[in-house]
C-alpha cells in the first residue's frame, strides 16, 4: 500500500459490466469505480496522476477488456502557448467574462444544460434525459469536496456556459463543460479550456488534466490539439510509480 492510500475513505469498487465503446466503434469498453466519502486534496493529486476521473462521489478509470486507447492527456501548466487558432477564439471571446466559485446549481444552470444535451441529441445523436436539480446534484455535486469549482460564463448578465472543474494543490482538471447552443459558433469550449489554463497558470499549479484522449476518436482529437502534452502509461496501480510522456517519445503501441 502506498503511504497516502490509508487516509482515502472509499466505500465501494465495483467494475461495470461490458458495454459497447462510445468513441471507437466495434471494440467494447468497461469502467472501474471507486465510490469515496472524503480524501485529502493532496492525495486527489495522486489520483488524478494515476488517470482516475471524477463526478460526484464516483472516481472511475478505463478497465476495458482487450483495448487501452483511452489515454490520460494532462497540459504542463509552464510549458504551454495558445495556437494562433486558439488566440484567435480568446479573441472572439473577449466580451465574456469568468467566474469562478464553488459549484451551485439554478434554474439557468438547468436551462443551459438541458439545451445543450437537446442540441447534442439533434447533431450527434446523444441520449436526452431531461434533467432537474436533484439529478444535477446527483451527478455533479455530492459530496463535500473543498477542491470542487465551477467556471461561470458570462454574456454581460446572461450565462451562457458552466464549467466543472477540480483544483487541487498541483492541478486542474478540467471535468465537465456545457454551454447554451447560441454560443457553439464561437468554439465555446476551447474558449473554457483556455480561460481554466490561464486560471491555473495564475494559480502556480504544474499541469491541466483534460481527461482521457482517444485516438481515432473524432470527438476526442480536439484535446491532442493542446500542446505540448503528456500521455499517461497504462493505468498504474495506486502502489506503482505513474509515468508520463511526451506523445513523441512513445514508440507505437501493438495493443490496440
Amino acid at each position: 500500500m502506498t503511504q497516502w492510500n490509508h487516509e482515502v475513505i472509499e466505500t465501494a469498487r465495483f467494475l461495470t459490466p461490458p458495454y459497447r465503446c462510445s468513441y471507437l466503434p466495434g471494440r467494447t469498453a468497461a469502467l472501474t469505480y471507486r465510490v469515496i466519502a472524503d480524501l485529502p486534496t493532496r492525495v486527489y493529486d495522486e489520483l488524478l496522476c494515476r488517470g482516475w476521473r471524477r463526478f460526484g462521489c464516483e472516481f472511475f478509470r478505463p478497465a476495458c477488456p482487450a483495448c487501452v486507447q483511452c489515454r490520460s492527456l494532462r497540459i504542463p501548466v509552464s510549458e504551454f502557448t495558445p495556437s494562433r487558432s486558439q488566440r484567435r477564439t480568446l479573441r472572439q471571446n473577449a466580451g465574456i467574462h469568468v467566474v469562478v466559485q464553488a459549484p451551485t446549481v439554478t434554474a439557468a444552470h438547468l436551462q443551459i444544460f438541458n439545451a445543450y444535451h437537446a442540441d447534442m441529441r439533434r447533431r450527434k445523436g446523444w441520449p436526452f434525459h431531461l434533467t432537474d436539480e436533484r439529478a444535477y446534484r446527483q451527478q455533479f455535486l455530492l459530496g463535500e469536496w473543498t477542491f470542487a469549482r465551477e467556471f461561470l460564463y458570462y454574456e454581460r448578465d446572461r450565462l451562457v456556459g458552466v464549467g466543472l472543474a477540480d483544483v487541487t494543490t498541483t492541478a486542474l482538471s478540467s471535468v465537465y463543460f456545457f454551454h447554451d447552443p447560441a454560443w457553439r459558433s464561437q468554439a465555446p469550449g476551447v474558449f473554457s479550456i483556455l480561460r481554466q489554463g490561464a486560471y491555473a497558470r495564475r494559480q502556480g499549479l504544474r499541469y491541466h488534466y483534460l481527461g482521457y484522449w482517444v485516438p481515432g476518436s473524432q470527438s476526442m482529437d480536439y484535446k491532442a490539439q493542446y500542446r505540448p502534452h503528456e500521455l499517461l502509461v497504462g493505468y498504474p496501480a495506486d502502489t506503482e510509480e505513474p509515468h508520463w510522456i511526451k506523445p513523441e517519445m512513445e514508440r507505437p503501441s501493438r495493443n490496440v
